[in-house]
């Protein structure tokens, strides 16, 4: 298994913090000029090609750091060999522990994947000295525990179409966020995963999934552009099946074009 430690950056000329796409939602998006500086002499990025893997779990992990592109999934290996989906990570989430060096979770790219990376000792030395990086860290280290937490409310409570809707939905925020738009009729997003890794995702099957795509796309809430293009016709009649909480939406006003 790699580790994402062990093989040099593919990049010859790293582009600079401040002109980064995920400057305003990474982990460094309160640090200050100077901050970014040191930040820029210490990083590294790394390309993934889909499926390779990135880290394997109870590996130790000399390096840490954000996604820039692409999508990861983490799976949790059971007892008796099966393995399980726990969780995906978008642009500007943050992929490795501070002060833990050994994965929980076997990460794999799911997309083409780059990574902005950091050597451990050295981020953590810098998280010692900047406060506004060991805040943002904190922040999203909660979000991450709170969206755990909205996971097993999907898995345990909503029904399949529920389950669906709610995936799209965090697809369909994450798009808007990235290409900083509102959330509006029309939004266009890439739909990452396989319909068996979809499946596997929501603990549905693959029938399950390809039917409920169907019955959204026959009522006219989405369109499928093609087989991994999801275009919202009918935002709020989407997030009306979700039966999440408004305060819960998070990023961007709910507008209907």
């Amino acid at each position: 298994m790699s580790n994402i430690a062990s093989i040099p950056s593919l990049l010859n000329v790293p582009d600079r913090c401040s002109d980064c796409p995920i400057r305003n939602r990474a982990v460094c998006s309160y640090s200050t000029p100077n901050e970014l500086a040191e930040l820029d002499k210490i990083k590294f990025y790394r390309d993934f090609d889909p499926g390779q893997e990135i880290v394997g779990e109870g590996e130790m992990t000399q390096s840490l750091g954000s996604i820039v592109e692409g999508v990861v999934a983490l799976h949790k290996v059971m007892e008796d060999g099966r393995r399980q989906m726990v969780g995906l990570l978008f642009p500007s989430d943050f992929l490795g522990r501070p002060l833990r060096p050994s994965a929980p979770y076997d990460a794999v790219a799911i997309t083409q994947v780059r990574m902005c990376l950091f050597h451990r000792s050295q981020f953590e030395e810098m998280l010692s000295q900047q406060q506004t990086l060991e805040r943002r860290l904190l922040e999203m280290m909660l979000d991450e525990l709170d969206a755990a937490r909205e996971w097993m409310l999907l898995l345990g409570r909503k029904t399949a179409r529920e389950r669906l809707a709610s995936f799209l939905m965090i697809l369909a925020r994450r798009a808007a966020a990235m290409e900083q738009k509102a959330m509006s009729d029309g939004l266009t997003f890439a739909l990452p995963l396989t319909r068996e890794a979809i499946a596997e995702y929501l603990g549905i099957t693959i029938e399950t999934v390809s039917r409920q795509f169907s019955s959204l796309r026959k009522e006219g809430i989405i369109a499928l552009d093609n087989l991994r293009t999801v275009r919202v016709l009918r935002l709020a009649e989407l997030y009306e099946i979700t039966h999440d909480d408004p305060a819960d939406f998070g990023d961007g006003a709910l507008n209907s074009a």
